[in-house]
């Protein structure tokens, strides 16, 4: 199985959900520490040229591969994605399951505007610990985020290819 954990930039919630799932950060009562946030792979490391690459993460402990994507503010990345799984499935023969899931609903409002900080305006010292602030309201969010993912990758054997649009982890800490 394939997971691709999805949102706009692909380097905050998105990186969290990769080590979230590959239990790299270990879900607890308490809210992650500012070291664990900013130690997370890629976590506010990359940049617009970054988008639209599939970046690996890691197998999981079940084999399983997880990436991370950035899409910007494109609506059709992720269909089209999903369009050429099937074809390349069809093609080839390729039986894994694809499951692209979309981290943009537990973005809190602080976390955009820490990530326009620090990634468009390179304004690190107010945007990382704007960043910071957010990683810590939305932990919780992604945490179930990734386990609700890797139960419907678990229990849903008749689709080759999966969207979730995750709409019922919206953040309300806005």
């Amino acid at each position: 199985m394939i997971y691709i954990y999805n949102d706009y930039g692909g380097t905050h919630t998105t990186a969290l959900a990769a080590a979230y799932h590959l239990k790299e950060i270990i879900q607890s009562e308490r809210k992650l520490t500012k070291e664990e946030i900013l130690n997370v792979n890629y976590f506010n490391k990359l940049t617009k040229d970054d988008s639209g690459k599939i970046i690996f993460h890691g197998i999981d402990e079940n084999g399983d591969s997880v990436y991370t994507l950035g899409r910007r503010s494109s609506k059709i990345v992720v269909p089209a994605l999903k369009n050429l799984s099937f074809i390349l499935q069809n093609k080839h023969q390729f039986h894994e399951k694809i499951i692209f899931s979309n981290t943009s609903p537990t973005v809190p409002f602080v976390m955009s505007i820490g990530g326009f900080l620090s990634r468009q305006l390179k304004i690190d010292f107010i945007g990382v610990p704007l960043l910071i602030i957010g990683a810590k309201q939305c932990c919780d969010n992604i945490f179930r985020l990734v386990e609700n993912t890797k139960q419907i990758g678990k229990f849903s054997s008749e689709e080759k290819v999966i969207i979730l649009e995750n709409e019922k982890y919206i953040n309300d800490n806005s």
